[in-house]
Parts: structure tokens; C-alpha cells; sequence
């Protein structure tokens, strides 16, 4: 800050210098007329002017109530007969004389104001490595080894992708024993994921276990508004590595100067094509990186350029993937390491419940979790403060002031129970964690269920049962109240967007057989899905909408014969809803229990190593609504569904 408050004053007194000399030389004197030499001499002889003021080679005056001035020859002896004869009078003054450094400043102020701008600049220069004129410097950030506080053990969840990359720690350590053997190191790694899995994590800890010098930098740095900036960044980091190796070099977020080469929609970018045809040699030309090892981080692995991925460059794709519920179960315990914790808390129950979270989303729960139990002045942070935490992020915070009516409140609360119970009734769905009718976010209520393991693949019958799920609320409304709400207009539309997967992506459909109809199209440029290609007739797609209609109507009938059957269920899960607001798993088997509906859920499949992550699901079931987890990948219930306003 000194150094800043030296070059403003530096510049103030630059400035008020000018203004001063400017006023000093330039004074103009308001309404005064410039006369010629021969115009002033007829105004004389004519007795226009009566008076007038001689101050060396300049005479002023005033001629017809203005002033005037003019400069007169000192020579013209005949100047001062006329005005004798014309009768004027002449005060004489003398010419003020300036100070003599008020000459030598103003002579010399225009090189003087050179010299400082020359020295403001090279100052400048000095201060942070000539930051005034080091465009194709390198912006990256230097942590030694011993800096680097991250490790493995900080980094959970991600169990394969650490195996991955212990060969590359093993070799910065060791390289004689991979040399030795005529192995050659991979030159680069590239970390593929979702956002918030950890892959600058990842590469923290690499440089940590490692102890070698850790450069960072993002894919954005390279870029500048100067053509060649960035191939010039390429060059000074890797000059900068390379006097440092053994070392890592990290690029965070690649894609945004690796993208795939003339995949533009509005043409070609020189300058970002510059920079990734410089990092490309630079990663493998034909000068070798010995020691150099380049790990690159980004979640859009199929905009880069293939040049970029082959062999050579970035010899690995590590997938750093959405953990699984034992993933998630470890990342929970890794984040709440300094949290005082209540003995009721159970991990493995909060990681059940958050499924399709990354390691960044349950870094967010923990911390909500603390903020709650902080504002409640509790001492510890308990399972309830952990509940609470993951229903606000997963749908937002509870609506307290929110006034809704008598009749609302009860259509709501059949409209959840009609969910939990089909939930209940059908073999094979996931077991009903919470009903609530209790105002979040955009919904009226919820219902939430929970796999007992996470699945990556569905059966046919398993995405029936959800469509089925999801009809619950309207058809319990339409048997209590003999209409519908608004409620249900996003369960429709999930239910519909299933269905129609089913009959045109995953061939369940028995009159349109394994076929699958439709393309998706996709800018790489844009980096998502702008179209959908239809590539089959009209009459196909007349049949398409008869099966998807189908699909759901049965699936409709099917739901209004099992509620109908079980209408004092039904109606004792509404009542219960009503007087308390919420039905937790333990409420909802007494109720059941009373009405003979046994609760016959599969016994959990035993953690082996791999088998846990391979059989687990990945996502919260709830049911009723609208908005809320997409059923692209993971249908049905295990996405929370809603009763909207």
C-alpha cells in the first residue's frame, strides 16, 4: 500500500505542476479584442481611443466600451507623435519579471515529465517480476513440497482413482526404479468427473505425498487479449517446471484452452488455438519434459481435442466419479473431523439419504448441519441437526410463514400418504424413509425413500412400480376428494418422461420391440444437448404415444384398484399427517402393522469390497410433485417427489 500512496502523490504533483505552469502562461483576459497594428492607429486618429496602457511591446485599452489589445513595434517613433497629436494619455508600466526557476521549470518541465513517467514505469517493473510489462509470463502459483499439507488420507471416496496415481507418486520418488526397466512414466494425467468429486483435491494431495514442487494454474490464465500471450505462458511454465524436476504441473479446468480445434459455431479462436497447439508440443515435441509430470483436471472430458488425450500427452483418464454410499459414508467422517459430534449420529443412515452427492454437496451438509446446531446454541451436532441440514439442501428451507388453508393442508396430506403407501404395496421398491407435509422450497410436502443399496441398472418392474409411485398423490386425491390439483403436474411429467425412455431409449416396450427411436444431438461447442434428431416416420411416432399412453394408464389402473383396497390405511396415514405433519419409517410400520401390511423389505446385501459400490443406488426417493431430481440415469424413486404449489 506505501508504494501505491507514493505513485497517486507522485502523480498529484505531476499534475498540479501542469495546471499551475498552464495557468501562469495562459491567463486570457475575459471580453478583450485582438486589433491589428493599422486598425489601432485609425481608431487613434479618429479619437476612438482616449486612454491606453503601454507594459513593454504591448498596448491594451478600451474603444467603445470593450477592451482591446494590440503589440506595437518598439521602433515606431511615430507611434508616439500620433498619440500626442490625438490628445491620448499613456500610462507606462513595467514588465514584471519571473523568478528564475520559474524559467528553468518552465523550459525543462516537458523533459522533466518524461524522466518520471520513465521512472513510474520502471518501478513498476521492478515491484512483483515487471508485472507492467510481463504479458507472456506465466500465471501460475509455486507450493514447495513441504508446503503441501494435503494427503491422501484427506481425500476419501475415490478409493480407485488414488490407486491410479500411487504409480505416479512412486515414480517422483523413485524414477531409477521404472528407468532401470526401460519404463517410461506416463507424461500426463487427465482427472475426469462431475463437479465437486475432488479432482483439484486429487492433485493436491499427489504434490503433498510426493514432496515435489507443486505449479498450479487454470486453463483461463493462458488466455489474454494479446495474440500470443498464451503460447507464450505454455512456454515460461514449462521453462519454470523443468528447472524445478522432479515436479507436477496442475491445469485446472483444461477445457478452456483445449477444446476440440475448429468446433466453434461462430468459427475458429487463433489466439486459444495458438495456446493448445504450444501445449501440445510442449507436453510431447521434440524436446523431452523429464521429470515433468502434467495433470489436468476437467468435468468435459468430450469437448477436448483428440490430439490432446492420445497417448504420449495425456497417456491416462482417471474417472473421479459421484461417490457410493460407502464413498459418501467416509467423505462425511473426513469433513466432520472437528465437529463435536452426539452419539446418536449414524454415517452410514446420512449416507444412505444423499445419494447422487458429490464430495463437495456433503462438505455443504456438514457445514449446514454445524450452522444449525450453532444457531440453536447447542454444544454438539446431532443426527436431527444432520436430517435437517440435508432436507434444506436437497429442497430447500422449511416455509414457516407460509399460510396455507384447511383443505389444502388435508389434499396434501392424501396426496403423501397415496405416495408412501403405493411405495409400500409394490415388492421390490425402496423402503419409506419420511412423509411430511411441511412446506420446502417449491413443494407442499414430501416423500422421501430410501434404497437400501445403491442400483445402477432398473428392471423393467422396478420402473413400472416408480410410474406407479408417482401416480400415488393424483389418484389418491381423485378417490378422496373426486377431482385433482395442480400438485401433480410434476409427478405426470416424470411419470410420462419415464415412460416414453422405456418404450424409445431401453426397448421395454412389447408392441415396439428392442428399438431404440430418436437421436440426440450435441454442440461441443455449447457443451449440451440443443436437439433431439427424429429419425423415424410418423406413424412410428403415433404408435410411440399409444405405448407411452398405454404404460401409464395401466399403470394408473393399477394404482386406483391398490388404494382403494387399502382406503383405511390410506385415510389413518392422512390423519396422522394432519396431527403431526410428519411420518418417520417407525410411525409409518405401526400403521401399516395395524392393517395387516406386512413390511417384507430384502434384508441389505452384505459390503464386500467391490460388491457395495456395484449394487448401490445412487439417489433419495421421495415421492409426489414437482422439480426435483432428474430420471435420466436414475428413475423413479429414488428421486425425492413432491407435492408443488
Amino acid at each position: 500500500m506505501n508504494n501505491f500512496y507514493k505513485n497517486i502523490s507522485m502523480w498529484l504533483i505531476i499534475g498540479l505542476a501542469m495546471v499551475f505552469l498552464f495557468q501562469m502562461f495562459n491567463t486570457p483576459q475575459q471580453g478583450q479584442d485582438i486589433l491589428s497594428y493599422s486598425d489601432f492607429l485609425d481608431r487613434v486618429e479618429s479619437g476612438a481611443i482616449t486612454q491606453i496602457t503601454v507594459q513593454g511591446d504591448e498596448i491594451t485599452g478600451t474603444t467603445a466600451n470593450k477592451n482591446f489589445k494590440t503589440i506595437a513595434p518598439l521602433f515606431d517613433e511615430e507611434l508616439w507623435s500620433i498619440l500626442r497629436k490625438s490628445g491620448v494619455e499613456v500610462t507606462v508600466k513595467q514588465l514584471d519579471k519571473q523568478p528564475w526557476y520559474v524559467t528553468i521549470l518552465a523550459s525543462w518541465f516537458p523533459m522533466l515529465l518524461l524522466i518520471g513517467v520513465w521512472i513510474f514505469f520502471m518501478r513498476q517493473m521492478q515491484m512483483g517480476g515487471g508485472k507492467a510489462m510481463s504479458f507472456g509470463k506465466s500465471r501460475h502459483r509455486l507450493q514447495e513440497g513441504e508446503d503441501t499439507h494435503v494427503t491422501f488420507k484427506d481425500v476419501a471416496g475415490i478409493e480407485e482413482a488414488k490407486e491410479e496415481l500411487a504409480e505416479i507418486i512412486d515414480f517422483l520418488r523413485e524414477p531409477q526404479k521404472f528407468t532401470k526397466l526401460g519404463a517410461r512414466i506416463p507424461t500426463g494425467v487427465l482427472l475426469a468427473g462431475p463437479p465437486g468429486t475432488g479432482k483439484t483435491l486429487l492433485a493436491r494431495a499427489i504434490a503433498g505425498e510426493a514432496q515435489v514442487p507443486f505449479f498450479s494454474i487454470s486453463g483461463s490464465d493462458f488466455v489474454e487479449m494479446f495474440v500470443g500471450v498464451g503460447a507464450s505462458r505454455v512456454r515460461d511454465l514449462f521453462s519454470q517446471g523443468k528447472k524445478s524436476a522432479p515436479c507436477i504441473i496442475f491445469i485446472d479446468e483444461i477445457d478452456a484452452v483445449g477444446r476440440h480445434r475448429g468446433a466453434g459455431l461462430g468459427g475458429g479462436h487463433d489466439e486459444r488455438e495458438q495456446t493448445l497447439n504450444q501445449l501440445l508440443v510442449e507436453m510431447d515435441g521434440f524436446e523431452t519434459n523429464e521429470g515433468v509430470i502434467i495433470v489436468a483436471a476437467t468435468n468435459r472430458p468430450d469437448v477436448l481435442d483428440p490430439a490432446l488425450l492420445r497417448p504420449g500427452r495425456f497417456d491416462r483418464q482417471v474417472m473421479v466419479p459421484i461417490p457410493d454410499v460407502g464413498g459418501r459414508e467416509q467423505i462425511l467422517q473426513v469433513h466432520a473431523k472437528k465437529l463435536p459430534l452426539a452419539a446418536d449420529v449414524d454415517w452410514a443412515l446420512i449416507a444412505r439419504g444423499t445419494p447422487g452427492f458429490s464430495g463437495a454437496d456433503l462438505e455443504n451438509l456438514v457445514n449446514e448441519a454445524a450452522l444449525l446446531a450453532a444457531r440453536t446454541n447447542e454444544t454438539q451436532v446431532t443426527m436431527a441437526d444432520l436430517e435437517n441440514a440435508k432436507d434444506k439442501v436437497m429442497m430447500g428451507a422449511e416455509r414457516k410463514s407460509m399460510i396455507i388453508t384447511v383443505k389444502e393442508k388435508e389434499i396434501t396430506a392424501y396426496h403423501e400418504a397415496g405416495h408412501a403407501l403405493i411405495a409400500r404395496l409394490l415388492p421390490g421398491t425402496d423402503p419409506v424413509h419420511k412423509v411430511t407435509i411441511i412446506p420446502r422450497g417449491r413443494a407442499l410436502g414430501l416423500t422421501m425413500q430410501l434404497p437400501i443399496v445403491e442400483k445402477y441398472s432398473h428392471s423393467k418392474s422396478f420402473l413400472i412400480n416408480n410410474i406407479c409411485i408417482l401416480l400415488g398423490g393424483r389418484v389418491a386425491e381423485e378417490l378422496v376428494f373426486n377431482e385433482t390439483t395442480t400438485g401433480s403436474g410434476n409427478d405426470i411429467e416424470r411419470a410420462t418422461t419415464l415412460a416414453r425412455k422405456m418404450v424409445c431409449e431401453w426397448g421395454m416396450s412389447k408392441g415396439m420391440g428392442p428399438l431404440s427411436f430418436g437421436k440426440k444431438e450435441e454442440q461441443i461447442f455449447l457443451g449440451r444437448e440443443i436437439s433431439q434428431h427424429r429419425d423415424y416416420s410418423e406413424a412410428t411416432a403415433i404408435q410411440i404415444d399409444a405405448e407411452v399412453k398405454k404404460m401409464i394408464l395401466e399403470a394408473n389402473d393399477k394404482v386406483f384398484a391398490l388404494l382403494k383396497d387399502h382406503m383405511p390405511a390410506l385415510k389413518e396415514m392422512a390423519d396422522f399427517l394432519l396431527e403431526k405433519e410428519t411420518i418417520n419409517s417407525e410411525d409409518l410400520r405401526v400403521i401399516l402393522e395395524k392393517h395387516g401390511i406386512a413390511l417384507d423389505n430384502p434384508a441389505p446385501l452384505p459390503r464386500t469390497q467391490k460388491a457395495s459400490s456395484a449394487e448401490s443406488s445412487a439417489a433419495p426417493s421421495e415421492s409426489a410433485g414437482q422439480d426435483k431430481t432428474d430420471t435420466t440415469n436414475a428413475p423413479s424413486a429414488e428421486e425425492p417427489v413432491e407435492e408443488k404449489e
